[in-house]
């Protein structure tokens, strides 16, 4: 019998979103190893998300410290290795966001595990399924050490479901905080209403088509309308038309939205892996030959500048309806 220590991301004092996927696997991973899922929960906020964690595990541990209100790995991952030699666990998990995919190698060292990352499925109390050339295929994994490092892709994962109870809160002491001469120097930062991009029902994303930034307005406006999450290509990202954040694909953010609008995207492969795991994928592209179409339910090969605003026009027109 061993335990699941399940690495959970907070923001304001609150759990994220993205937590909830993590602790669907380490449910599935408890449940092979016959142990119990403890949430584990770092940084300032933590004692006040540590209680609607609680609603999603029997035992949850918080780790607050005036010197961790910012996360580095170099101050988090010694902790995270401490806790899990403390409450034996024989899995360490985390979501594959880019905080979980810095921190649980860094862990995996420190504890000398073995480490599957983005995995897609849980196999066996070991073995594991992850995708791999762009999620074109995927690769069965078995990991022999005692004690196991997990990233989980979150759209593969359901977000968990309330236990039904409150689970019990312990706050544990975060001990010396070394950051061996790391330090943050400035954080820059953009507030945006509209969903976490990962998290989001809806997503409406932009290519190298829309030509500058300053055209991804239109797609805002169509965002803020569904309200969506914004999303881009990397040859958008790339080219400084938005944020780097937006970026969806092999080496920006994985989604799987109920609704994902790919509009002036060719479809590139490392794009496609990003969110070819969407429900329903409506393309809009004037080549006809772009590789979108071959994964979109819905396809429409015209402009940008022509489909979008009859689109907004008609989407008014439904909402002044109801």
């Amino acid at each position: 019998m061993a335990n699941v220590l399940a690495f959970c991301e907070i923001g304001d004092g609150a759990l994220k979103a993205s937590a909830l996927s993590n602790l669907t696997f380490a449910r599935a991973a408890a449940a092979a190893h016959g142990g119990d899922v403890i949430a584990l929960l770092i940084g300032v906020g933590s004692a006040a998300a540590g209680v609607a964690a609680a609603k999603y595990a029997k035992k949850v541990i918080t780790v607050e410290h005036a010197d961790l209100a910012h996360y580095l790995a170099e101050t988090y991952a010694p902790i995270v290795a401490r806790l899990a030699g403390e409450h034996g666990a024989a899995v360490v998990s985390a979501t594959a966001t880019s905080v979980g995919k810095d921190l649980l190698p860094r862990v995996a060292a420190l504890l000398d595990a073995g480490m599957a990352s983005d995995v897609s499925k849980l196999d066996g109390p070991n073995q594991f399924t992850r995708p791999i050339l762009a999620g074109n295929a995927y690769a069965r994994l078995e990991i022999s050490t005692p004690i196991i490092c997990v990233t989980v892709r979150q759209s593969e994962f359901p977000q968990a479901e309330e236990l039904g109870g409150s689970g019990e809160v312990l706050a544990a002491d975060a001990g010396a905080i070394d950051a061996k001469g790391a330090r943050i120097e400035r954080i820059e930062s953009q507030k945006s209403d509209r969903p976490e991009l990962t998290s989001a029902k809806v997503v409406v994303s932009g290519g190298r088509g829309m030509q500058n930034g300053e055209n991804f307005k239109v797609l805002e406006q169509l965002a803020d309308l569904l309200g969506a999450a914004m999303g881009a290509s990397r040859a958008a990202t790339d080219a400084g038309m938005v944020p780097a954040d937006w970026q969806v694909g092999q080496t920006g953010k994985i989604v799987a939205p109920n609704l994902y609008f790919a509009v002036a995207i060719s479809g590139a492969i490392q794009h496609l892996a990003g969110m070819k795991g969407s429900k329903t994928i409506v393309a809009i592209n004037k080549d006809a030959e772009a590789p979108i179409f071959q994964v979109a339910d819905y396809g429409v090969v015209t402009t940008w500048e022509k489909a979008l605003p009859e689109l907004l026009e008609e989407i008014k027109k439904v909402k002044a309806s109801r």
